[in-house]
C-alpha cells in the first residue's frame, strides 16, 4: 500500500510543479483520497468541485463535514442560471432520461460549463480516474494531454483497485459519502445515479438507461492524447 501511496503521490508532485494548478472533485471515494494527500502534504494545487444544482443531499453532507476537516478548501462552481433556464425550458425539468443527446445537452450545462471556468489559466488538471472504474477509461494512464480543454490532465489513482481506494480511507479516517454504504459505488446527480446490485459494473449506477459506451458526462469523454508514459515509484 505505501507504493501505491508514494506512486499518486509522486504524481501530485508533478502536477504541482506546472503552476497553477487544480484538482476537480465530486466527493467520491477516488477524490476522497487525492483530497487527502493534497491537504496531507501541503501541495499546492487548489481544489474545485461543481454544484450542478441536482446533487444529493448526502454529497451536501459530505461537503460540510470536508470544511470541517480540511477547512473551507473547495471552491464551488455553479452552472450558469439562465443557461440553466433555456435548457429547461427546451427539454423539460427531466428531459435526459428521453435521450443521449438531451443527457448531454444538460451535463454540458451543469457541468461542462462550469468546469471550463474552473479551469481556465490552469496549466494542470488533477483528477480521481481510475482505469478500472468503465471500459470508457481502461486505456487511462497516469499524464495525459487533454485535448478538449488543452491541459495537462494527471490521474494519481489511475492503476489502483477498489479495494485500495477503501483500504486508504478506512486506515487514515477519511470521510467519505455516506451513499457508498448503500450500494452507490459511483455518485452524480440524484436523477442520474441509482445503487448497483452483486455483480454489476461500479458505474452501473450512472445514466444506466444507455449503453456502456456512451455514460460519460462530457467532462473525461473525448480520449485525450497521451503524451507520457512513464512509471512513478
Amino acid at each position: 500500500m505505501k507504493t501505491r501511496i508514494d506512486s499518486a503521490h509522486a504524481v501530485l508532485a508533478e502536477a504541482a510543479r506546472l503552476q497553477p494548478a487544480a484538482f476537480s472533485t465530486s466527493f467520491g471515494a477516488e477524490d476522497m483520497v487525492l483530497l487527502d494527500l493534497i491537504r496531507r502534504h501541503d501541495l499546492p494545487i487548489s481544489i474545485f468541485t461543481l454544484d450542478t444544482g441536482r446533487l444529493p443531499e448526502e454529497t451536501h453532507r459530505l461537503m460540510h463535514s470536508v470544511e470541517a476537516r480540511y477547512d473551507r478548501c473547495v471552491a464551488v462552481y455553479f452552472p450558469d442560471a439562465q443557461e440553466v433556464q433555456r435548457l429547461v425550458a427546451a427539454d423539460g425539468t427531466n428531459g435526459f432520461y428521453e435521450s443521449v443527446d438531451k443527457r448531454k445537452a444538460c451535463c454540458a450545462v451543469r457541468k461542462i460549463e462550469p468546469l471550463g471556468r474552473a479551469l481556465a489559466g490552469k496549466r494542470a488538471w488533477v483528477t480521481g480516474l481510475r482505469s478500472a472504474q468503465s471500459v470508457t477509461r481502461s486505456r487511462l494512464s497516469a499524464r495525459e494531454r487533454d485535448a478538449t480543454f488543452d491541459i495537462e490532465k494527471f490521474n494519481p489513482l489511475h492503476d489502483w483497485t477498489e479495494a485500495e481506494i477503501w483500504a486508504y480511507l478506512r486506515a487514515e479516517g477519511v470521510p467519505y459519502n455516506e451513499l457508498h454504504d448503500r450500494f452507490y459505488p459511483s455518485i452524480g446527480c440524484t436523477p442520474c445515479t441509482r445503487a448497483v446490485t452483486a455483480g454489476e459494473d461500479i458505474r452501473a449506477g450512472r445514466w444506466w438507461w444507455e449503453r456502456p459506451e456512451s455514460r460519460e458526462c462530457g467532462l473525461h469523454a473525448r480520449r485525450p492524447t497521451v503524451i507520457e508514459i512513464k512509471e512513478y515509484a
